[in-house]
């Protein structure tokens, strides 16, 4: 197996900062065509577990968008050609409250889905 293959960890940065760019706008297409549609997939958020794509699109449409943020630093991480790590320490605008963020990329014959992602802020309780 190799890893962090230079282009398979460049498809996923660019996979990871389209659905940062589609978080930021609330473009809830976008964030669900980026993530696997099935009952498998998994997001952990800060006040909320989700599982399967139905849960996920639920909270996404009741959510009234996503609040502001800047990325920190950001970790791809790739093993072998279908898989990859993403994780992100990110900064709420107008606070100073850090947060977390890691998700689990697989290939699909579709492109890049993220399978799994979970959310943590800093006092938040979680």
């Amino acid at each position: 197996m190799t890893l962090n293959d230079p282009g398979v960890v460049a498809e996923v940065t660019a996979a990871f900062h389209e659905y940062e760019r589609a978080l930021m706008a609330d473009d809830i297409a976008a964030m669900d065509r980026l993530f696997h549609e099935s009952e498998a997939t998994v997001r952990y958020g800060v006040g909320e577990v989700l599982y399967g794509i139905a849960a996920i699109r639920e909270f996404r449409k009741g959510r009234g968008g996503s609040p502001q943020r800047r990325l920190g630093r950001v970790a791809i991480a790739a093993y072998g050609r279908d898989f990859a790590t993403a994780n992100a320490e990110f900064f709420r605008e107008g606070t100073d409250r850090r947060g977390r963020q890691s998700q689990s990329w697989v290939r699909f014959p579709d492109g890049w889905k993220v399978v799994s992602a979970h959310v943590s802020i800093e006092g938040s309780g979680s």
